[in-house]
């Protein structure tokens, strides 16, 4: 346990929230504009989607619900993104109808997996994601994509802040860089959700698979 940790412990924070009974699987942003190299916005992800993959079938055989987001803007210079374009002006790559706002084709999203577009960081800014997840009865939502220093890190702040247990399932969020990754990974455990290992997920959702489904 690293000294940084002990010490934040000893402060009060990084406590367990755990899972609860009645999971999502969250796909955070896994759109071509943010896992292929070639788009200005992103990046290799390929070990990452690859463990997200995992998450996705192991919540698929369960009949647990999945849910994608996406960053899509109409107008053609992305200016519904606001003051965010000012800031991160590549934005403007994600236009409606442009090939980098599919989902990224390695998770083979199912016709019933619902894909909610979003203009900002958090996938419930502006969005009827927290009441859709109220409807279907969720208490838990468990976390993949990228990126986490900003989309994973605004939906896991927001997440718990409309009363959700938040799980980061830590090899299936990614970033541009090692250390704004790790730094927000640190982060959000200890202030917002879980982070944990994509093993304690999968067997979360596997031995779960009798109970959870709808």
């Amino acid at each position: 346990m690293s000294d940084l940790t002990t010490q934040y412990e000893q402060a009060g924070l990084a406590r367990r929230v755990g899972f609860g009974e009645r999971p999502v699987v969250l796909v955070v942003d896994f759109i071509r504009g943010f896992t292929d190299p070639a788009c200005p916005l992103g990046g290799d992800l390929t070990d990452e989607v690859g463990a997200a993959r995992q998450v996705l079938d192991a919540a698929r055989t369960a009949g647990i619900p999945v849910i994608f987001t996406a960053i899509v803007y109409d107008d053609p210079q992305a200016r519904d993104a606001g003051l965010w374009l000012k800031k991160v002006p590549s934005l403007s790559w994600l236009g409606r109808g442009s090939a980098w706002v599919a989902v990224d084709e390695r998770l083979e999203r199912r016709l019933d997996e619902r894909v909610i577009e979003k203009k900002f960081a958090s996938a419930f800014a502006g969005t009827d994601l927290a009441s859709y997840l109220t409807t279907l009865g969720r208490d838990t939502i468990i976390l993949v994509g990228c990126t986490t220093s900003g989309c994973i890190r605004a939906s896991a702040i927001d997440g718990l802040q409309h009363g959700f247990r938040v799980i980061v399932a830590r090899e299936a969020v990614g970033d541009r860089a090692a250390g704004p990754h790790q730094a927000n990974l640190f982060d959000i455990d200890a202030k917002y959700g879980d982070v944990v290992a994509l093993d304690t997920v999968l067997q979360y959702l596997a031995a779960g698979a009798p109970t959870l489904k709808e």
